[in-house]
């Protein structure tokens, strides 16, 4: 085993976990996961059969990555946050063939206590914050807060909030990497300096 499996943790035959993984205390990986290398998953972290979390990822401690949700590369996502796949579920209906996919992409970080309603992507390097409830698609560096969360602005991939307004034009370096953003209506590029 070329990852850390604390003794209380559950991983059913056939879960795919990389190397330098650390599976915490009372975490349950289901037998078609697929989990990339570096990879943190906090105490009592679940993670359904058809989850796919890429590398350098943190799962903090009660965390459920249910059925359809994939987490690419270096997603972090805090404390007891939450992913949901079906959108309008009852107990006493049966709709587990009504699943919606969930991407976060690329370097996004999910604030603590935060909701993911399920069938929305969340763009590179967006950061939500805490307690807020996500019901639609995030463009990429959009700092997202509220129930339902808003757009208050742009964050860079360092995750400092950049000086920039939601919608408009401007450009602005990171203060941590000098690392240069562009805005352009509602988009907001990195620019890569030559």
């Amino acid at each position: 085993m070329s990852y850390y499996q604390h003794t209380s943790a559950i991983v059913d035959d056939g879960a795919q976990i990389g190397d330098g993984s650390r599976v915490w205390h009372f975490v349950h990986v289901c037998g078609g996961a697929r989990i990339g290398k570096g990879v943190s998953l906090g105490q009592n972290v679940f993670v359904g059969n058809k989850v796919v979390i890429g590398d350098n990822c943190k799962v903090q401690n009660n965390v459920s990555v249910y059925d359809n949700v994939t987490l690419e590369e270096g997603v972090f996502c805090g404390p007891s946050m939450v992913f949901t796949n079906v959108y309008n579920p009852r107990s006493l209906i049966e709709r587990k063939d009504q699943y919606r996919d969930t991407l976060v992409k690329k370097g996004a970080t999910l604030g603590a206590n935060c909701t993911i309603v399920c069938g929305v992507t969340i763009g590179e390097f967006a950061f939500v914050g805490a307690g807020a409830v996500i019901n639609k698609d995030v463009p990429s560096y959009a700092l997202m807060v509220g129930v339902p969360a808003r757009q208050i602005g742009w964050m860079s991939e360092f995750g400092e909030q950049l000086a920039l307004p939601v919608t408009g034009e401007g450009e602005v370096a990171c203060q941590h990497t000098n690392a240069r953003y562009v805005l352009n209506g509602n988009t907001l590029s990195k620019v890569d300096v030559q």
